[in-house]
């Protein structure tokens, strides 16, 4: 398999703990506000609200939107749900927690291994976060790309071919000079369709250790690794480490 001319990321549970992030980060919240609900079952509502908020995008029922606003309707839509009138909590209360998806951590072999795979090609952002969300998540976690891209760029919420193409096409590539880094398989089973390489990273406890919802789209991708280092070291990086037994 020939390297790819550049590495496009997931980001949201591929690079960053969004599960354990949002749990911490709602954890103030929910002991003053609902103290009853776990931070972690908190989150995972949360995050069962993402596919079904952008998807109104996709079918057109509603112009394309920032997810930070998606965010916000979430937690509107959560809070309510359990049965909290969102009108107690002051607007900066609820706008603070509403971006805690932009102070999110990123997994522990993260930061190495995205400075080793920069070494073998361009990182970019392949996530349906806007820009302003990427903006101040890195500047929150301190990492670093060549270039945010994804759905804000191409106006396309993925998986949507369009949220692909339009990326291979800014950076002056044909989709299979891309690969897609990501744990879902969902994710790669598109960009696959569009024609992009296809780098699958394990994130077992990406839902706290429950089951991914996406097993059925699992297919053998271009690339299988356990953590960035590891495929760094795949893709030929010398100063990655040794290789894992069995690797």
């Amino acid at each position: 398999m020939a390297l790819p001319k550049a590495l496009a990321f997931d980001v949201f549970g591929t690079v960053v703990d969004w599960h354990g992030s949002i749990a911490r980060e709602a954890r103030t919240f929910l002991s003053t506000h609902l103290p009853a609900m776990d931070p972690g079952a908190f989150a995972l509502q949360w995050r069962a609200l993402y596919q079904p908020a952008m998807q109104a995008c996709r079918d057109g029922g509603r112009p394309f939107v920032r997810l930070d606003v998606l965010h916000h309707e979430m937690l509107l839509e959560l809070l309510q749900s359990l049965g909290m009138d969102a009108a107690h909590c002051s607007g900066d209360e609820l706008l603070h927690l509403s971006r805690a998806w932009r102070r999110l951590t990123p997994w522990p072999d993260v930061p190495a291994g995205l400075a080793a795979l920069r070494e073998i090609a361009p990182v970019v952002t392949l996530s349906n976060a806007n820009v302003a969300l990427m903006v101040a998540m890195n500047r929150f976690n301190g990492l670093q790309w060549d270039a945010i891209m994804g759905a804000e760029l191409a106006q396309a919420y993925k998986p949507e071919p369009a949220a692909y193409l339009r990326t291979a096409e800014s950076l002056g590539l044909e989709p299979h000079e891309l690969c897609l880094v990501a744990c879902h398989h969902s994710d790669l089973a598109a960009a696959r369709a569009c024609g992009l390489a296809t780098a699958y990273v394990e994130r077992p406890h990406e839902y706290g250790g429950a089951p991914a919802p996406d097993l059925s789209y699992q297919q053998a991708w271009d690339w299988q690794a356990d953590d960035f280092p590891e495929l760094a070291r795949q893709m030929g990086h010398a100063g990655a480490g040794a290789p894992r037994p069995g690797g």
